[in-house]
């Protein structure tokens, strides 16, 4: 009987320290959860990388960090010289900004996007950035590295885009996609917006690389459905991959076969021929 007791009170014990360690943990868990104002008073403004590199139509992204360590706070207003005709922005939680009020102590995460110009030679551009408020200057050096510029463009050898079907027929259509940039294109595939019902196919299916200033020939296989109305139609054929794309867009013709003509004509001929039979057999009457 005692020894049972004891495992009691035992158990008993044990689950009112566990109680008590919950209660103990459970605040230091939120503590950690929450950031603490550091008020150091050491300011700073910092970046994960300092130099990016990426295509002239491409953006040069930047995670920095600014720091108030101030007893006070701070409105920081951002300020760069970048090179002639490149655009720069700073966003706070997507929004875009020019400024930031940062209350003491506090840490803000600044996301600040560049774009260069598309005629900008490949080299390394220095980006001074700075975050200023009345006695205190944050300064940090960015750099972006342009390593050159993708560029693609699809058309036909030569330019036209206008093409004569017929209804019920196939068509191949040369087109032609150029690498206009200065870096290596890869993996381009060809897709097509056409008319309802009708198809296409194209002769390669896809580009696997194609190098800067070259030409790719390409064959689309264009089939128009039976008893397409004759007339105008719109279509789109496009030339995709990771850096960029590129539309051409067509105007089609569609006419009537030979065939077909002859044969209603045919029809009217015989129309009127029994027309003017049964005025010759019954107009007397």
């Amino acid at each position: 009987m005692l020894k049972k007791f004891s495992l009691t009170h035992f158990c008993a014990r044990l689950s009112f320290l566990s109680f008590l360690l919950f209660l103990f943990k459970a605040p230091l868990a939120l503590y950690g959860q929450n950031p603490v104002a550091s008020i150091d008073g050491h300011s700073g403004f910092t970046a994960k990388l300092i130099n990016i590199e990426a295509a002239t139509n491409e953006t040069f992204r930047y995670n920095t960090t600014l720091h108030n360590g101030s007893a006070k706070p701070v409105i920081y207003e951002f300020k760069t010289n970048p090179p002639a005709g490149w655009m720069i922005s700073y966003k706070i939680d997507g929004s875009q900004v020019t400024s930031i009020n940062m209350a003491a102590g506090s840490t803000r995460d600044i996301s600040i996007e560049v774009n260069a110009t598309p005629n900008t030679s490949p080299g390394k551009y220095p980006l001074p950035v700075k975050a200023i408020a009345n006695k205190d200057t944050l300064s940090l050096n960015l750099e972006a590295v342009v390593k050159g510029s993708y560029g693609i463009n699809l058309t036909t050898p030569s330019g036209k885009l206008s093409e004569e079907l017929t209804s019920g027929g196939h068509k191949e259509i040369h087109l032609e996609i150029k690498n206009s940039g200065t870096l290596l294109l890869k993996d381009i595939e060809l897709s097509s917006q056409l008319p309802t019902n009708w198809e296409a196919s194209f002769e390669p299916s896809k580009v696997t690389q194609l190098e800067p200033g070259k030409t790719q020939a390409i064959t689309a296989n264009i089939k128009v459905p039976d008893k397409t109305i004759a007339g105008d139609y719109a279509a789109t054929f496009t030339a995709t991959n990771s850096n960029g794309n590129s539309q051409a867009a067509f105007r089609m013709v569609v006419t009537t076969s030979w065939i077909s003509g002859w044969i209603g004509v045919l029809i009217i001929l015989s129309a009127v021929s029994l027309v003017y039979y049964l005025i010759r057999k019954y107009g007397r009457r």
